[in-house]
This record gives structure tokens, C-alpha cells and sequence, in this order.
């Protein structure tokens, strides 16, 4: 047995053990929680300074507009989450808390409004799908399912609303002619050519990305063979632009604004068609003016368009961004997110 024992190698001294995984110290874990609950609210203080002259000339227009017709456009502001809601929990088999969902979607409009091309919003839907236990493919193929649907119902509404209305092509307005369509066409075929290329030559992108399509289509499979889902994902997906369209013919209606309904949801369709690849922070920028300059061809007076556009931004992004700023910091700190 002392033979035995002669053998073994001797054991390592205390300092030549490998150190386990550096440990986060209290002091630290205390601070990074405030550090993530204040940030959203110091990002949107800092958006907010570099715009503040047309948050305040459009609260001093909505000011004495009429007060109805503003109110039917708080309304459908607020449908607008619900509708976003209801497009995320139909592109995952999961069933997702309501309340919390529709919550972590007002709060992602905030998100939304300080990173360009809806990287605000598709953030912080990811962390709360993950924080519900949704594995982390899966949630990832239900952001993606829910960025191709959007387009594809978006432009739907807008064929379906060329062929109902057709009065409305003869007044001017600003459609993408042949060449535009063309030039779009290719350069949608040079990046489907460029990522074709890039998962043929380089091997460390083809196995995570053709995982990530096997588990995408498998789940737009199974979806669809569910009728709830497939209402909530395509119904919600229809009712987003239709219903940010009655926002802004609320808001117009409230200014006097003499166009139609169904002119200024053609109008937002065109205006998002013509300026929505531009990556700005929530669409603010290219199509607002593409949405002036649509509703003006209509037959609008630009100062009523222009003043209809600032009272929707002020409806739909200013007044509910401290609410969601708070939203998300609430969620943050119950760490939904």
C-alpha cells in the first residue's frame, strides 16, 4: 500500500490550480442593474434635445385641434402596440404572456425610436423572448419571420388599396415609376447573389446561418398549419399600416386636412415604399418628407401636410416616449428583460 502511495504523482500546490470563472463582486452586480434601468431614459433625453423645435411646434398645433379627432387618433395609436403584439406571438409556437408582451412592445417603440431600422425594437423583443424561455434559434427565426411578413403584408395593403381606389392614381401621386421598380428588383437580386457567394465560400457562416434557415422554416411550417397563429401573424401584420394610416387621417381630420381616409393611407404606403430602405431612427426623416410631399400631390396644402406629419410624430413618438422609456426600465429592473 506505501508502495502504492510512493507512485502517485504529488498534489499540485494551492497556487497552480486553475481559477475558476472570474466571479462579478456585489459592489459591481448593484451597480451595472441601475446602470441598465437608467440608460433608456438618458437615451431618450439625448434624442430628445436634437429635435425638440418640431416636438414643440407640434404640441403647439395639437393644441388646438380638435380634441375628438385626436382622441380617435390616441386610440389608434395605442392599437398600433396591440397589433405589433399580436404579430409576435404569431411567429412562435410559444404561447407568450399578453400583458407583458404588449408591454415589452410599447416599450420597444421607445428603443426603437434611438437605433436605426428597427435594431431598437428587435432587441429588445429578443431579450424578452429569451427571458420567456424561448431558445435562443427560435427566437432569433420569429424576428426574422416577423421582418419578412411586415413588408409582404405592407405591400399587399398597398396593391389592395390601388385596385379598390383607383381614383386616387389619377390625382398625382408620386408612385414608383418602371425604372425605380427595376432598379429595386436588382438590387434585391445582387444581395441575394452576394450572400449566396458568401455562404458557398466562406464554411464559418454556412453551418450557424443553414441552421438558422432549417429552424425557420420549420417554424413558418408548423405556424401555419396552426389558423390561430396565422391571424395573428398575417391579421396583425394588415392591420399595422392601416392603422398608423388612421393615426395620421385622425390627426389630419383634427387640422382640417381635406383629404380622405383611404388617400392618406395611400399616402403612407407610397411614402414608405419611396424613403423606408433609408435606415433612420423609426422612419423619422426620409419619410416624413416623402409623406408631405405625397399628400401635397394629393391636393393637400403642404402647411396642413406638413403640420399633420409633426402632430402625428408628436402622437405617436414624443408623448409616448417617457411612458416607454419608463415601461422599459420597469421591465428591465423585474428583469422581463
Amino acid at each position: 500500500m506505501s508502495q502504492l502511495l510512493e507512485t502517485l504523482p504529488a498534489p499540485l500546490p494551492p497556487a497552480t490550480y486553475p481559477a475558476g470563472p472570474p466571479r462579478r463582486s456585489p459592489a459591481a452586480a448593484r451597480f451595472v442593474r441601475p446602470a441598465l434601468v437608467l440608460l433608456p431614459l438618458l437615451l431618450i433625453g439625448g434624442w430628445a434635445l436634437t429635435d425638440r423645435r418640431a416636438a414643440t411646434e407640434g404640441v403647439a398645433r395639437l393644441a388646438s385641434a380638435d380634441p375628438w379627432w385626436l382622441s380617435a387618433a390616441f386610440a389608434c395609436t395605442c392599437l398600433t402596440w396591440v397589433a405589433a403584439a399580436c404579430v409576435r406571438q404569431g411567429a412562435l409556437p410559444e404561447r407568450l404572456p399578453p400583458g407583458l408582451l404588449v408591454a415589452s412592445q410599447f416599450a420597444a417603440g421607445a428603443a426603437n425610436q434611438v437605433l436605426p431600422a428597427g435594431i431598437g425594437a428587435h432587441a429588445v423583443t429578443l431579450r424578452f423572448l429569451q427571458r420567456q424561455g424561448v431558445p435562443l434559434p427560435r427566437a432569433t427565426a420569429s424576428l426574422a419571420l416577423y421582418a419578412l411578413v411586415k413588408p409582404v403584408a405592407k405591400t399587399l395593403v398597398l396593391l389592395a388599396f390601388l385596385a379598390a381606389f383607383p381614383e386616387v392614381q389619377r390625382l398625382g401621386a408620386p408612385l414608383p415609376g418602371d425604372r425605380a421598380l427595376l432598379t429595386a428588383a436588382g438590387a434585391a437580386a445582387v444581395a441575394l447573389v452576394a450572400a449566396v457567394v458568401a455562404l458557398v465560400t466562406v464554411r464559418a457562416l454556412r453551418r450557424p446561418v443553414l441552421g438558422f434557415l432549417r429552424t425557420a422554416l420549420t417554424d413558418a411550417r408548423a405556424l401555419h398549419t396552426r389558423p390561430s397563429r396565422v391571424l395573428a401573424l398575417w391579421g396583425g401584420a394588415v392591420a399595422t399600416p392601416l392603422l398608423q394610416g388612421s393615426v395620421i387621417a385622425t390627426v389630419g381630420f383634427s387640422l382640417g386636412l381635406p383629404l380622405s381616409w383611404a388617400q392618406v393611407v395611400l399616402a403612407l404606403l407610397v411614402a414608405g415604399a419611396v424613403a423606408g430602405a433609408v435606415p433612420a431612427p423609426g422612419g423619422i426623416g426620409p419619410v416624413d418628407a416623402a409623406l408631405v410631399f405625397t399628400m401635397a400631390a394629393f391636393g393637400a396644402p403642404v402647411g396642413t401636410a406638413t403640420a399633420t406629419v409633426i402632430g402625428y410624430r408628436v402622437l405617436t413618438v414624443w408623448l409616448p416616449m417617457l411612458p416607454g422609456a419608463l415601461v422599459l426600465s420597469a421591465l428591465l429592473h423585474r428583469k422581463a428583460l
